[in-house]
Protein backbone atom coordinates (compact mmCIF):
# COMPACT_ATOMS: atom_id res chain seq x y z
CA UNK A 1 0.00 0.00 0.00
CA UNK A 2 2.90 2.50 0.67
CA UNK A 3 4.62 1.56 -2.13
CA UNK A 4 1.20 2.40 -4.10
CA UNK A 5 1.20 6.01 -2.57
CA UNK A 6 4.62 6.56 -3.17
CA UNK A 7 4.44 5.53 -6.80
CA UNK A 8 1.24 7.98 -7.33
CA UNK A 9 2.67 11.09 -5.57
CA UNK A 10 6.30 10.40 -7.87
CA UNK A 11 3.69 10.09 -10.98
CA UNK A 12 2.02 13.22 -9.95
CA UNK A 13 5.49 15.06 -9.66
CA UNK A 14 6.63 13.87 -13.09
CA UNK A 15 3.46 14.89 -14.34
CA UNK A 16 4.09 18.41 -12.78
CA UNK A 17 7.59 18.82 -13.99
CA UNK A 18 6.83 18.13 -17.49
CA UNK A 19 4.61 20.87 -17.90
CA UNK A 20 7.17 23.10 -16.17
CA UNK A 21 9.25 22.87 -19.27
CA UNK A 22 11.84 26.05 -18.05
CA UNK A 23 12.08 24.25 -14.52
CA UNK A 24 12.94 20.92 -16.49
CA UNK A 25 15.25 22.22 -18.85
CA UNK A 26 17.43 24.23 -15.90
CA UNK A 27 17.32 20.54 -14.02
CA UNK A 28 18.64 18.82 -17.10
CA UNK A 29 21.20 21.30 -19.02
CA UNK A 30 22.00 23.53 -16.50
CA UNK A 31 24.99 21.21 -14.55
CA UNK A 32 26.35 20.58 -18.25
CA UNK A 33 26.34 23.91 -19.06
CA UNK A 34 28.54 24.30 -15.87
CA UNK A 35 30.66 21.38 -16.73
CA UNK A 36 31.79 23.26 -19.81
CA UNK A 37 31.88 26.69 -18.95
CA UNK A 38 33.93 25.99 -15.45
CA UNK A 39 36.01 23.61 -17.63
CA UNK A 40 36.99 26.07 -20.12
CA UNK A 41 36.99 29.21 -17.88
CA UNK A 42 38.64 28.22 -14.80
CA UNK A 43 42.57 28.25 -15.69
CA UNK A 44 45.11 30.14 -13.65
CA UNK A 45 47.58 29.13 -16.65
CA UNK A 46 48.59 32.22 -18.98
CA UNK A 47 48.72 32.36 -22.79
CA UNK A 48 48.71 35.14 -25.25
CA UNK A 49 50.11 37.69 -23.27
CA UNK A 50 50.03 40.55 -25.32
CA UNK A 51 53.62 41.99 -25.02
CA UNK A 52 55.54 45.22 -26.51
CA UNK A 53 59.30 45.20 -26.99
CA UNK A 54 61.37 48.71 -27.07
CA UNK A 55 64.74 47.46 -28.47
CA UNK A 56 66.97 50.16 -28.16
CA UNK A 57 69.76 47.68 -29.94
CA UNK A 58 68.88 45.90 -32.51
CA UNK A 59 71.10 43.59 -32.57
CA UNK A 60 71.20 39.90 -33.52
CA UNK A 61 71.94 39.51 -29.61
CA UNK A 62 68.91 41.69 -28.73
CA UNK A 63 66.59 39.90 -31.94
CA UNK A 64 67.47 36.61 -29.87
CA UNK A 65 66.47 37.47 -26.39
CA UNK A 66 63.45 38.71 -28.20
CA UNK A 67 62.37 35.47 -30.17
CA UNK A 68 62.94 34.15 -27.10
CA UNK A 69 60.33 34.67 -25.47
CA UNK A 70 58.04 34.30 -28.47
CA UNK A 71 59.20 30.76 -28.55
CA UNK A 72 58.45 30.29 -25.31
CA UNK A 73 54.75 29.65 -26.03
CA UNK A 74 53.61 32.40 -23.21
CA UNK A 75 54.13 35.76 -25.06
CA UNK A 76 52.61 37.61 -28.23
CA UNK A 77 54.20 40.46 -29.65
CA UNK A 78 51.58 42.98 -30.41
CA UNK A 79 53.88 46.03 -30.94
CA UNK A 80 57.27 47.79 -31.78
CA UNK A 81 57.87 50.70 -29.75
CA UNK A 82 60.33 53.61 -29.42
CA UNK A 83 58.90 56.06 -27.44
CA UNK A 84 57.56 56.43 -23.52
CA UNK A 85 54.17 58.44 -25.28
CA UNK A 86 53.04 54.84 -27.10
CA UNK A 87 54.30 52.40 -24.05
CA UNK A 88 51.37 54.55 -21.81
CA UNK A 89 49.44 54.45 -24.56
CA UNK A 90 49.32 50.87 -24.81
CA UNK A 91 49.23 50.45 -21.40
CA UNK A 92 46.13 52.57 -20.40
CA UNK A 93 44.34 50.80 -23.02
CA UNK A 94 45.05 47.41 -22.31
CA UNK A 95 46.54 46.82 -25.66
CA UNK A 96 49.38 45.27 -23.65
CA UNK A 97 50.36 43.70 -20.43
CA UNK A 98 54.43 43.32 -20.38
CA UNK A 99 56.89 45.46 -22.20
CA UNK A 100 60.30 44.02 -22.69
CA UNK A 101 62.96 47.23 -22.84
CA UNK A 102 66.59 46.04 -23.76
CA UNK A 103 68.97 49.15 -23.82
CA UNK A 104 71.31 50.69 -26.48
CA UNK A 105 74.33 48.56 -26.33
CA UNK A 106 73.24 45.63 -25.44
CA UNK A 107 75.39 43.26 -27.69
CA UNK A 108 78.62 45.36 -27.21
CA UNK A 109 78.26 44.87 -23.70
CA UNK A 110 77.14 41.16 -23.53
CA UNK A 111 80.63 40.81 -25.60
CA UNK A 112 83.18 42.71 -23.07
CA UNK A 113 81.29 40.26 -20.56
CA UNK A 114 79.43 43.06 -18.43
CA UNK A 115 76.22 42.23 -17.13
CA UNK A 116 73.32 44.11 -18.77
CA UNK A 117 70.40 45.21 -17.37
CA UNK A 118 67.19 44.38 -18.95
CA UNK A 119 63.62 46.58 -17.86
CA UNK A 120 60.44 44.42 -17.75
CA UNK A 121 57.57 46.50 -17.30
CA UNK A 122 54.10 44.84 -16.05
CA UNK A 123 50.53 45.76 -15.79
CA UNK A 124 49.91 45.48 -12.02
CA UNK A 125 46.19 45.72 -12.03
CA UNK A 126 46.01 41.87 -11.12
CA UNK A 127 48.62 41.33 -9.01
CA UNK A 128 48.16 37.43 -9.70
CA UNK A 129 48.29 37.37 -13.58
CA UNK A 130 51.43 40.26 -13.05
CA UNK A 131 53.39 37.75 -10.66
CA UNK A 132 52.36 34.88 -12.95
CA UNK A 133 53.91 36.93 -16.16
CA UNK A 134 56.87 38.49 -14.01
CA UNK A 135 57.46 34.61 -13.47
CA UNK A 136 57.92 33.94 -16.79
CA UNK A 137 59.68 36.84 -17.80
CA UNK A 138 62.19 36.14 -15.52
CA UNK A 139 62.66 32.41 -15.90
CA UNK A 140 63.14 33.34 -19.99
CA UNK A 141 65.87 35.84 -19.37
CA UNK A 142 67.82 33.30 -16.67
CA UNK A 143 67.57 30.91 -19.64
CA UNK A 144 68.91 32.62 -21.97
CA UNK A 145 71.36 34.33 -19.56
CA UNK A 146 72.52 31.31 -18.34
CA UNK A 147 72.66 29.98 -22.49
CA UNK A 148 75.44 32.96 -22.64
CA UNK A 149 77.66 32.03 -20.01
CA UNK A 150 78.29 28.53 -20.91
CA UNK A 151 79.00 29.44 -24.28
CA UNK A 152 81.03 32.55 -22.48
CA UNK A 153 83.57 30.42 -19.75
CA UNK A 154 85.02 32.57 -17.71
CA UNK A 155 82.37 35.23 -17.05
CA UNK A 156 81.71 36.96 -14.23
CA UNK A 157 77.90 36.27 -13.31
CA UNK A 158 74.96 36.47 -15.28
CA UNK A 159 75.38 38.34 -17.97
CA UNK A 160 71.84 39.55 -18.36
CA UNK A 161 69.72 41.48 -14.99
CA UNK A 162 66.48 41.68 -15.05
CA UNK A 163 64.56 44.85 -13.65
CA UNK A 164 61.04 44.24 -13.34
CA UNK A 165 58.87 47.80 -12.98
CA UNK A 166 55.28 47.13 -12.05
CA UNK A 167 52.92 49.90 -13.17
CA UNK A 168 49.48 51.05 -11.55
CA UNK A 169 49.80 48.60 -8.40
CA UNK A 170 53.40 48.52 -7.26
CA UNK A 171 52.78 46.43 -4.55
CA UNK A 172 51.19 43.74 -6.29
CA UNK A 173 48.21 44.05 -3.50
CA UNK A 174 45.38 42.03 -4.76
CA UNK A 175 42.83 44.10 -3.24
CA UNK A 176 42.95 46.43 -6.25
CA UNK A 177 42.25 43.99 -8.63
CA UNK A 178 38.97 42.47 -6.71
CA UNK A 179 37.55 45.35 -5.43
CA UNK A 180 36.54 46.23 -8.89
CA UNK A 181 35.43 43.26 -9.85
CA UNK A 182 33.21 42.88 -6.58
CA UNK A 183 31.73 46.44 -7.43
CA UNK A 184 30.88 45.23 -10.79
CA UNK A 185 29.46 42.21 -9.50
CA UNK A 186 27.53 43.08 -6.87
CA UNK A 187 26.00 46.25 -9.34
CA UNK A 188 24.91 43.49 -11.84
CA UNK A 189 23.36 41.06 -9.86
CA UNK A 190 21.79 42.93 -7.29
CA UNK A 191 20.34 45.73 -10.18
CA UNK A 192 18.97 42.39 -12.55
CA UNK A 193 17.02 40.50 -9.47
CA UNK A 194 15.34 43.20 -8.69
CA UNK A 195 13.92 44.56 -11.22
CA UNK A 196 12.78 41.21 -12.67
CA UNK A 197 11.35 40.39 -9.10
CA UNK A 198 9.85 44.07 -9.24
CA UNK A 199 7.78 43.67 -12.57
CA UNK A 200 7.41 39.68 -12.13
CA UNK A 201 5.47 40.57 -8.59
CA UNK A 202 2.77 42.72 -10.19
CA UNK A 203 2.25 39.64 -12.44
CA UNK A 204 1.64 36.92 -9.36
CA UNK A 205 -0.55 39.44 -7.95
CA UNK A 206 -2.50 40.70 -10.90
CA UNK A 207 -1.92 44.08 -10.51
CA UNK A 208 -0.30 44.06 -13.83
CA UNK A 209 -3.94 43.78 -15.30
CA UNK A 210 -4.68 47.16 -13.64
CA UNK A 211 -1.60 48.37 -15.26
CA UNK A 212 -2.34 47.46 -18.73
CA UNK A 213 -6.19 49.22 -18.58
CA UNK A 214 -4.28 52.31 -17.41
CA UNK A 215 -3.87 55.07 -20.13
CA UNK A 216 -0.15 54.20 -19.75
CA UNK A 217 2.62 53.22 -23.03
CA UNK A 218 5.05 50.95 -21.92
CA UNK A 219 7.99 53.44 -22.24
CA UNK A 220 6.53 54.97 -19.49
CA UNK A 221 6.00 51.69 -17.70
CA UNK A 222 9.59 50.95 -18.05
CA UNK A 223 10.87 54.23 -16.87
CA UNK A 224 8.82 54.21 -13.82
CA UNK A 225 9.70 50.98 -13.23
CA UNK A 226 14.00 51.98 -13.44
CA UNK A 227 14.08 55.25 -12.42
CA UNK A 228 14.00 54.66 -8.47
CA UNK A 229 16.20 50.99 -8.52
CA UNK A 230 18.48 52.80 -10.76
CA UNK A 231 18.69 55.39 -8.13
CA UNK A 232 18.79 53.18 -5.21
CA UNK A 233 21.45 51.50 -7.10
CA UNK A 234 23.69 53.95 -7.89
CA UNK A 235 23.82 55.66 -4.37
CA UNK A 236 24.37 51.91 -2.85
CA UNK A 237 27.70 51.45 -5.44
CA UNK A 238 28.62 54.97 -4.65
CA UNK A 239 28.71 54.29 -1.41
CA UNK A 240 30.53 50.95 -2.09
CA UNK A 241 33.11 52.44 -3.93
CA UNK A 242 33.81 54.93 -0.95
CA UNK A 243 33.71 52.17 1.61
CA UNK A 244 36.48 50.71 -0.69
CA UNK A 245 38.49 53.66 -0.32
CA UNK A 246 38.21 54.21 3.05
CA UNK A 247 38.65 50.37 4.53
CA UNK A 248 41.08 48.87 1.10
CA UNK A 249 42.84 51.89 0.30
CA UNK A 250 41.74 52.07 -3.28
CA UNK A 251 42.90 54.43 -5.14
CA UNK A 252 41.23 57.24 -7.02
CA UNK A 253 43.37 58.84 -9.85
CA UNK A 254 40.36 59.60 -12.04
CA UNK A 255 37.49 61.66 -12.83
CA UNK A 256 34.50 61.50 -10.32
CA UNK A 257 32.44 61.90 -13.12
CA UNK A 258 33.36 60.07 -15.01
CA UNK A 259 33.18 57.07 -12.59
CA UNK A 260 29.69 58.16 -11.97
CA UNK A 261 28.77 58.02 -15.85
CA UNK A 262 30.30 54.83 -16.09
CA UNK A 263 28.60 53.59 -13.38
CA UNK A 264 25.12 54.87 -14.78
CA UNK A 265 25.87 53.53 -18.21
CA UNK A 266 26.41 49.90 -16.65
CA UNK A 267 23.44 50.11 -13.86
CA UNK A 268 20.92 51.22 -17.00
CA UNK A 269 21.99 48.54 -18.75
CA UNK A 270 21.89 45.93 -15.67
CA UNK A 271 18.20 47.02 -14.80
CA UNK A 272 17.06 47.01 -18.70
CA UNK A 273 18.56 43.21 -18.48
CA UNK A 274 16.28 42.77 -15.15
CA UNK A 275 13.29 44.15 -17.13
CA UNK A 276 13.80 42.13 -20.07
CA UNK A 277 13.96 38.78 -17.67
CA UNK A 278 10.30 39.29 -16.17
CA UNK A 279 8.83 39.67 -19.41
CA UNK A 280 10.42 36.12 -19.65
CA UNK A 281 9.04 34.84 -16.34
CA UNK A 282 6.13 34.28 -14.90
CA UNK A 283 6.42 33.99 -11.31
CA UNK A 284 9.07 35.48 -9.24
CA UNK A 285 11.00 31.45 -8.89
CA UNK A 286 11.78 31.13 -12.37
CA UNK A 287 12.00 34.95 -12.64
CA UNK A 288 15.19 34.33 -9.64
CA UNK A 289 16.98 31.39 -11.47
CA UNK A 290 17.16 33.11 -14.66
CA UNK A 291 18.11 36.43 -13.34
CA UNK A 292 21.22 34.54 -11.25
CA UNK A 293 22.38 32.64 -14.56
CA UNK A 294 22.50 35.91 -16.93
CA UNK A 295 23.93 38.15 -14.55
CA UNK A 296 26.11 36.11 -11.31
CA UNK A 297 27.98 33.25 -14.11
CA UNK A 298 28.70 35.90 -17.12
CA UNK A 299 29.90 38.77 -14.32
CA UNK A 300 32.01 36.14 -11.93
CA UNK A 301 33.56 34.00 -14.77
CA UNK A 302 33.48 35.61 -18.21
CA UNK A 303 33.91 39.40 -17.40
CA UNK A 304 37.87 39.15 -16.51
CA UNK A 305 36.89 39.72 -12.88
CA UNK A 306 38.79 36.53 -11.66
CA UNK A 307 40.16 34.94 -14.77
CA UNK A 308 41.98 37.05 -17.52
CA UNK A 309 39.77 36.57 -21.33
CA UNK A 310 43.17 36.24 -23.26
CA UNK A 311 43.53 32.34 -21.47
CA UNK A 312 40.10 31.40 -22.58
CA UNK A 313 39.04 29.16 -25.68
CA UNK A 314 38.30 31.79 -28.52
CA UNK A 315 34.22 31.05 -28.46
CA UNK A 316 34.37 32.08 -24.88
CA UNK A 317 36.64 35.24 -25.74
CA UNK A 318 33.66 35.69 -28.15
CA UNK A 319 30.91 35.55 -26.02
CA UNK A 320 32.40 37.58 -23.53
CA UNK A 321 32.14 40.67 -26.38
CA UNK A 322 28.61 40.64 -25.05
CA UNK A 323 28.84 40.71 -20.95
CA UNK A 324 28.30 44.50 -19.84
CA UNK A 325 30.56 43.52 -17.03
CA UNK A 326 33.61 43.07 -19.23
CA UNK A 327 33.52 46.75 -20.87
CA UNK A 328 32.28 48.02 -17.26
CA UNK A 329 35.55 46.79 -15.25
CA UNK A 330 38.21 48.25 -18.03
CA UNK A 331 36.39 51.50 -17.63
CA UNK A 332 36.64 51.12 -13.99
CA UNK A 333 40.02 50.04 -13.57
CA UNK A 334 40.92 52.84 -15.93
CA UNK A 335 39.42 55.72 -13.91
CA UNK A 336 40.59 54.52 -9.77
CA UNK A 337 43.65 52.81 -10.64
CA UNK A 338 45.29 54.54 -13.97
CA UNK A 339 43.61 57.86 -14.35
CA UNK A 340 42.71 57.63 -17.49
CA UNK A 341 40.20 59.82 -19.15
CA UNK A 342 37.82 59.66 -21.68
CA UNK A 343 39.61 59.20 -25.03
CA UNK A 344 41.33 56.04 -23.16
CA UNK A 345 38.15 54.35 -22.09
CA UNK A 346 35.18 56.08 -24.70
CA UNK A 347 35.19 52.63 -26.67
CA UNK A 348 33.88 50.66 -23.75
CA UNK A 349 31.34 53.43 -22.59
CA UNK A 350 30.08 53.41 -26.25
CA UNK A 351 29.66 49.12 -25.87
CA UNK A 352 27.79 49.67 -22.49
CA UNK A 353 25.42 52.20 -23.89
CA UNK A 354 24.64 50.01 -27.23
CA UNK A 355 23.86 47.06 -24.81
CA UNK A 356 21.38 49.32 -22.63
CA UNK A 357 20.00 50.44 -25.52
CA UNK A 358 19.54 46.49 -27.32
CA UNK A 359 18.21 45.36 -23.71
CA UNK A 360 15.34 48.23 -23.31
CA UNK A 361 14.35 48.04 -26.57
CA UNK A 362 14.25 44.08 -26.42
CA UNK A 363 11.99 44.27 -23.52
CA UNK A 364 9.76 47.46 -24.66
CA UNK A 365 9.08 45.13 -27.61
CA UNK A 366 8.23 42.22 -25.40
CA UNK A 367 5.79 43.99 -23.03
CA UNK A 368 4.30 45.85 -25.81
CA UNK A 369 3.65 42.14 -27.49
CA UNK A 370 2.38 41.24 -24.05
CA UNK A 371 0.16 44.09 -23.60
CA UNK A 372 -1.67 44.04 -26.96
Amino acid sequence: MIGNRVLAVARKELRQIARDRRTLAILLFLPAFFLLLFGFALSWDLRNIRMAVDDRDLSPASRTLVAAFLNSGYFDLVSTISSDEQLNHLMDTNQIRVALVIPAGFSRDLDLGLTVPVQILLNGENANTATTVMGYAISIIQTESARRLAAAMGSNGPPIRVEPRIWYNPQLRSTLFLVPGLIAYLAMITAVISTALSVVREKERGTIEQIRMAPLDTFSFIGGKTIPYFAISLVSELIIVVAAMALFDLPMRGSWVLLVGSLSLFLVGALGLGLLVSTIAESQQVAFQIAVLVSFLPTLMLSGFIFPIASMPIALQTITYVVPARYFLIALRGIVLKGVGLETIGPDLVALAVFSTVVLGLASVRLRRQWS
